[in-house]
């Protein structure tokens, strides 16, 4: 079990159901939703397991994921903002709540030990706890 003492959100119980509805439709539609849920989750696990690095290569892969998050750009498909908007997450809540994290694990002065939740896809009032 994580520690979520100091996690962005606070989850609410969600019903698998109620997060797979959003999923359900045609199956090129259903592989490219998960297909942009995975590509989210891998950048906010490289943004949390290397926000602190202290090696090259643990900071570049911070930087990347931290920019891509910051990134307001909208021409490219697999953007942050093209798909927290196809995942029907707002995308200024959750890149607030990345950098509140950092933020908050920052001030602590501890290795971070928990992981952002992802909101959820039906809107930000529920959200889902992930791992």
């Amino acid at each position: 079990m994580t520690d979520r003492s100091f996690g962005l959100f606070e989850p609410d119980a969600l019903l698998p159901a109620q997060f797979y509805a959003a999923f359900r439709g045609g199956s090129a539609v259903r592989g490219e939703k998960r297909l942009m849920l995975a590509v989210l989750q891998d950048a906010l696990d490289c943004f949390q397991k290397y926000a602190f690095a202290k090696d090259g290569h643990g900071r570049q892969l911070f930087t990347d994921a931290n920019e891509w998050i910051a990134c307001e750009d909208r021409d490219w498909y697999f953007s942050f903002e093209n798909i927290c908007e196809t995942l029907e997450i707002n995308p200024a809540y959750l890149r607030r709540g990345v950098q509140e994290w950092r933020k908050q694990v920052g001030q602590l002065g501890r290795s971070p030990q928990t992981h952002v939740p992802l909101p959820n896809p039906a809107g930000d009032s529920h959200l889902l706890a992930c791992g």
